[in-house]
């Protein structure tokens, strides 16, 4: 949002959109909400007497900029999705710290977003991935952006390089995370026979730490196959196509029985799938590429090591 305000605030909406899709074995999103905390607005024409001016960071959009495309952003993407947004908060705030140098605010913005679900009483614990399971990914393709997102939106303003703030704006596609939450909604109207086993969100870290995670809750490690990606850029490194943030995606884990089941639901709501490899006994996580011909070994560690 500091970078590119409307495409921030838009995928920062999206990304708890999936947080609410992602919940137990899925869950249906029903109502937003977004917010924004930034510095002071310093209208262009209408000076107010409490702006005083100062030096202000070249690669962040002004406050006005943000509080004049954020919200639409954010709105745009509930709307286009078929969420409405119906609550929210502005704030701007500066004040002097008292020390020479140092005045404390929002250059760096806050965006909040929030909403309320529901789902089934019988859905909202995960269950268990079993070995031989499906490991699957739900969505839109791989892309060269958001690389690094996490990392650069946890920093102080102005810690992270330059490259890594601008690689850290990410693209929202509200169309395809519709698509992706009418597959959710279709499983999870099967009741008992859902073909979800366990789902999780892809957001800060990539396919890098949704799938790990996934695997880990359940105790189980996994084989996971790069060239099985749905990417939009055949130039992708290993590294990238792994730990890239495009949006409007999921990872999830399916019962080979149910596995056809699941395919044909996405297939009739037009939405991308594919399946990156399967559970394994072992606790171990193992990453190929196998898209030049011959196999290149990118990960091969144990789960535990990874997240403890």
């Amino acid at each position: 949002t500091a970078i590119a305000p409307w495409p921030g605030a838009a995928t920062g909406a999206g990304g708890e959109i999936r947080d609410e899709g992602a919940v137990g074995r899925g869950g249906k999103p029903k109502v937003g909400l977004t917010g924004f905390s930034v510095s002071h607005l310093r209208i262009p024409g209408l000076p107010r007497p409490w702006e005083s001016a100062r030096p202000l960071s070249p690669r962040y959009a002004s406050a006005f900029e943000i509080m004049r495309d954020g919200p639409l952003g954010a709105a745009a993407f509930n709307n286009e999705f078929g969420r409405p947004c119906l609550a929210g908060y502005f704030r701007s705030f500066e004040q002097e710290s008292g020390e020479f140098g140092l005045r404390r605010g929002y250059d760096k913005p806050i965006m909040l977003a929030g909403g309320i679900a529901n789902m089934s009483a019988g859905h909202v614990q995960k269950l268990k991935l079993q070995p031989g399971d499906a490991v699957l990914v739900l969505g839109g393709p791989a892309l060269l952006i958001g690389l690094g997102g996490g990392a650069a939106s946890s920093m102080h303003g102005g810690a992270a390089s330059a490259a890594l703030d601008y690689a850290s704006v990410q693209r929202d596609n509200a169309e395809m995370q519709r698509r992706c939450q009418e597959v959710i909604d279709a499983c999870c109207a099967q009741g008992g026979a859902n073909p979800i086993v366990a789902i999780h969100d892809v957001g800060a870290g990539g396919l890098s730490n949704a799938l790990p995670e996934l695997l880990h809750d359940s105790g189980v490690g996994g084989e996971i196959e790069l060239a099985r990606v749905p990417s939009a850029d055949p130039a992708l490194s290993p590294m990238q196509l792994w730990c890239n943030e495009a949006q409007e995606r999921y990872v999830l884990g399916v019962r080979p029985d149910q596995l056809d089941d699941l395919l044909a639901i996405c297939a009739r709501e037009r939405c991308p799938v594919a399946q990156l490899g399967t559970a394994t006994a072992a606790q171990q996580l193992r990453v190929r590429d196998s898209r030049g011909g011959a196999a290149l070994d990118v990960a091969d560690m144990p789960l535990p090591m990874l997240l403890g």
